[in-house]
């Protein structure tokens, strides 16, 4: 059984419980329209572009270089974030069947609104999706800068009505749609820091955002400076109120009215043709007031709304005070995940402990919670496997290298930036039946289940290898997935861990739900494990990453389902 929790909690959608993620990177993900590729001139530092940039093509090899990036640096760090392929929202639209077959029931996109740089984390708009994911962009850029922070100048322009075709093609199949909200910074060229540029103290948005001081236009010098997430300038931050316990009142209003726009499009207190809900980035970084007035207003549009907090650390009481539905769960799946199965640093018993630990503190929360592996901010998952064994510098027993991306890269000395080795192979379909067994939401990072590799940011931003699928990987999550949609006991069941065998490194639990039990093994070790008949009993193999499996008998660095 989950343990209880001493809290309110009617902040959790009861849809999320079923649901699969994935995960997309809308620039990388698919090119379903060229006519709209990104320019020059829409990058965000063109002055510093080569005049011979051009789009990158799909399918080139990452490593090589294009002549425009050796005319602009021999270095190849240098040009990276100059380099667009042309990823679109026709592009996903165009693969919404591929992945209902794939079993995905739900989307979580990395930023879509408006910004001129490859990962859009720094706004210039938060009510419009970004011109070149639509077909219009120069059509699409006449109406943005006709308009202000008041939501009556605000129009629909081409790029918004594709997001809003995407979402009605996503319903029609059953997949949920949820949105980055990053409501901490904006952008240098988001309209109310970009008025302030120029217009300084006498811009009705000097209120806005966290100005340590402002331009002496008495003096030569520029004198103007204020916060920027982490110290970047390129990331200013909005300022709180005098309390500092909420945003300050402009930025607020206005991130209020941008959530009800893709919420509620129409207008008309029927939600169901906006999004599902929200991935909020850096959420530790607002403030808790600002949060819980923010639930309680979208909560007022939609009532199911999902709601999911970028936290790498604990998250059970961060969530309480936030009233978030849901987090990216780091901490309780994705390290200690990679602890035992993927490096075999711990115990399985160890294993056991710290995912109970985590998931008891969250209570029924705990199904809801977005059970991810590998996301754009660390190294992709059949990376991590294929490098188990070759880093031995862990900063500490609980990250177990999910922080130590700027350390560990695909031009580290001695770092594989090839495929997992055969065994590799082995615990990596271990791994998609642990994400669709265990308690809570997978959510897979697009491109792994087409068996994609790549080290931290970034490589992990890959283009989608559309051209090179991996069936088999691809086979064992949807073979995953299908298993989790069948059994209602994955997806809601009770959990209890019925064994963890140290010296073999075997784990195994169940999963019930009214009548139906099912018993999940895995055998991390590099021997044939023995299973143990007294919990198997009366039930019969159901699904195995390793054909030769039986109830008696679990192969090295495999996993099976039991059931009735």
């Amino acid at each position: 059984m989950l343990a209880s929790a001493a809290y309110a909690a009617p902040t959790v959608p009861d849809w999320a419980k079923d649901v699969v993620w994935y995960q997309i990177f809308p620039e990388r993900f698919n090119n379903g329209d060229r006519s709209n590729d990104p320019t020059r001139a829409s990058l965000s530092e063109p002055q510093y572009v080569t005049p011979n940039w051009q789009t990158t093509a799909w399918e080139s090899e990452w490593f090589d270089r294009a002549d425009w990036e050796k005319e602009m640096s021999p270095h190849f760090d240098a040009t990276l974030h100059h380099r667009r392929y042309g990823g679109d929202l026709q592009g996903v639209i165009d693969k919404l069947d591929y992945l209902k077959e794939l079993g995905v029931t739900g989307i979580y996109f990395n930023p879509i609104f408006y910004a001129d740089s490859l990962h859009k984390y720094d706004g210039n708009s938060f009510h419009h999706i970004d011109p070149h994911f639509g077909p219009d962009p120069e059509g699409d850029l006449k109406i943005i800068e006709e308009e202000s922070s008041n939501p009556r100048s605000w129009q629909w322009t081409a790029a918004d009505k594709r997001f809003l075709e995407l979402l009605k093609e996503a319903k029609a199949r059953d997949i949920r749609v949820i949105i980055d909200g990053v409501w901490n910074h904006t952008g240098r060229d988001f309209f109310a820091f970009a008025d302030i540029r120029t217009r300084f103290q006498k811009s009705r948005y000097a209120r806005w955002y966290d100005i340590k001081q402002f331009d002496d236009p008495r003096t030569a010098r520029n004198e103007f400076d204020y916060n920027g997430w982490y110290g970047f300038k390129s990331l200013p931050e909005f300022a709180n109120d005098p309390s500092d316990q909420n945003l300050a009142s402009g930025p607020k209003r206005y991130v209020f009215n941008a959530s009800k726009r893709w919420m509620d499009p129409n207008g008309d207190g029927d939600p169901s043709d906006g999004i599902d809900g929200w991935r909020l980035d850096v959420a530790e970084e607002v403030p808790h007031g600002f949060w819980q007035e923010w639930h309680a207003y979208i909560r007022e549009i939609n009532p199911e709304v999902f709601t999911s907090a970028e936290i790498w650390g604990s998250a059970g009481q961060y969530l309480r005070e936030t009233h978030f539905s849901s987090a990216m769960n780091y901490r309780g799946f994705a390290i200690p995940l990679k602890g035992w199965l993927i490096d075999g640093k711990i115990t399985a018993s160890q294993f056991a402990e710290r995912l109970n630990n985590e998931r008891n503190s969250h209570g029924d929360n705990a199904y809801i919670l977005q059970n991810l592996v590998d996301s754009h901010d660390t190294q992709r998952i059949a990376s991590a496997i294929a490098n188990r064994s070759s880093f031995d510098h862990y900063k500490n027993s609980d990250w177990f290298d999910y922080d130590d991306g700027e350390r560990v890269n695909a031009r580290t000395p001695g770092y594989n930036n090839g495929p997992p080795d055969e065994d590799g192979y082995r615990i990596w379909k271990m791994l998609a039946l642990f994400q669709a067994t265990y308690v809570g939401a997978p959510m897979i990072y697009y491109g792994t289940e087409v068996g994609m590799w790549g080290a931290d940011d970034p490589e992990d931003r890959m283009p989608t290898w559309w051209h090179r699928m991996d069936k088999a990987i691809y086979k064992s999550y949807q073979a995953a997935f299908q298993l989790r949609h069948t059994h209602t006991a994955l997806r809601r069941g009770d959990f209890k861990v019925l064994e963890t065998r140290d010296d073999a490194q075997v784990f195994a639990f169940e999963r019930t739900y009214s009548d139906e039990r099912l018993v999940v093994t895995f055998n991390r070790g590099n021997g044939d494990a023995t299973l143990d008949g007294d919990y198997l009993k009366g039930l019969k193999l159901i699904h195995s990453t390793d054909p030769s499996a039986n109830t008696r008998r679990l192969p090295k660095l495999s996993a099976a389902i039991f059931g009735q």
